[in-house]
Formats: C-alpha cells, structure tokens, sequence
C-alpha cells in the first residue's frame, strides 16, 4: 500500500510518503490508522485525534469505514479551509 503524509502528518511521521505491506486483517481506514499507531510513537501521536484527519482512498474522498486494500494509494492530510 502507498500511504501519503500531508501537512503537518508529514512533519510527525517524519517523511511524505511510504510503501507498506499492511496485515491482511486491515480491511478500513480505521483499522489502517489503528494498525499505523502500533507501528512507533510518531505514528501515535500523528492520528492522536482523527477528527482533525481527512483520508482518500486512489484520490477520492472517503471516512473511516471505507474499505482498503494492499493495492490503494491512501492519503491523510487535514482539513482545508478557504478564505
């Protein structure tokens, strides 16, 4: 899996993208972040407080239910806000 850090995920994750080989029981989002978290502090204090995280799975808007595979492209960033 390809995981791209935007913003301020990439300064606490230390880089702006990687390339996985994620567990076969990481089927949503939400178990990818979960599974991210155990992988170093870094990654923990990155997806402290998901609310303030927009995910896209192969560069479409998706939530934390939606479904991933080994082959995606998922990207976090933080909300973006006009002016």
């Amino acid at each position: 899996m390809k995981i791209l850090y935007f913003a301020w995920l990439r300064q606490k994750i230390g880089t702006g993208e990687e390339r996985k080989d994620i567990p076969a029981n990481v089927t949503t989002v939400a178990q990818l972040v979960d599974w991210l978290k155990s992988e170093g502090d870094h990654y923990a204090d990155a997806f402290k407080d998901t609310s303030a995280i927009k995910v896209a799975i192969n560069q479409e808007f998706a939530d934390f239910s939606a479904a991933v595979q080994s082959g995606d492209e998922v990207a976090f960033f933080p909300p973006v806000t006009g002016g």
